[in-house]
């Protein structure tokens, strides 16, 4: 079918019963298990994210080979700068390694954008975020966001913050606030409402991920650490995906 499914016959037979005409526009994914997933093999939390990394640059080319215009990956929240500094330095360390690996991250025309505030990320990530995205600018792929520093509150707050700014400055009435005008506000105005939503882990919750943009999401759980996380398995969300009656409210 695709050249993508060539060398996995249960993907390939899977494939075959995706409807290419139904396929979700933007998919979020939550990439969460690293940790446990280090812990299980008895290594440390860092080998899980290095595996982690791994499998996002697998998914988001097969993503963008199966043809879905947009993906927003979770990595780094607002509220990781809690875990222990060690951690946070070693991703950090690895942040920098993953985006100054530009052929391999950028591979399959995929253009790469980062979300989240900036401001907390030292000079160098800054440099190499700048780097990949004027590397990747004018390719027709798919769009990956990378949410780093992020969270769904800010980003909202960092909006509504915007607007007022129009209203102080006569650009914009007040009370004339539309929907609309707040998502072109957010990190992502370019791209539709996230229609599907991955996380795997066992965890249940959105974690402040996407919480503007999910307003009608799917979401598809797992238990499946993110390493582990498979091509087949993204195939599986997909036809689950395809499998719901989406009625936005309505009957």
């Amino acid at each position: 079918m695709l050249k993508i499914f060539q060398k996995n016959r249960s993907v390939k037979k899977m494939a075959q019963e995706i409807d290419m005409s139904n396929l979700p526009k933007h998919v979020g994914i939550i990439m969460d298990g690293n940790g446990r997933w280090a812990k299980s093999k008895g290594l440390p939390r860092i080998a899980g994210h290095r595996a982690g990394a791994q499998t996002l640059k697998k998914i988001s080319q097969f993503a963008g080979d199966l043809g879905i215009p947009y993906m927003t990956a979770y990595a780094f929240s607002t509220e990781n700068w809690k875990r222990s500094k060690e951690e946070v330095d070693a991703l950090m360390d690895l942040l920098l390694e993953y985006l100054r690996d530009k052929d391999e991250l950028a591979g399959n025309n995929v253009v790469i954008r980062v979300i989240g505030d900036r401001s907390r990320l030292s000079d160098e990530i800054n440099k190499e975020i700048d780097e990949i995205e004027e590397y990747t600018r004018g390719r027709d792929g798919m769009v990956l966001y990378l949410a780093i520093n992020y969270g769904g509150r800010p980003e909202i707050v960092a909006a509504v913050n915007r607007l007022c700014k129009k209203v102080q400055d006569g650009i914009l009435e007040p009370g004339a606030v539309t929907e609309e005008m707040l998502s072109a506000e957010i990190y992502t105005p370019e791209a539709p409402d996230a229609d599907l939503i991955i996380r795997p882990s066992g965890e249940l919750r959105l974690s402040n991920f996407l919480l503007w943009q999910s307003a009608y999401s799917e979401f598809w759980f797992s238990d499946i650490n993110w390493p582990d996380f498979s091509t087949k398995d993204f195939t599986q969300a997909i036809l689950d995906y395809q499998n719901r009656n989406r009625r936005f409210g309505g009957r």
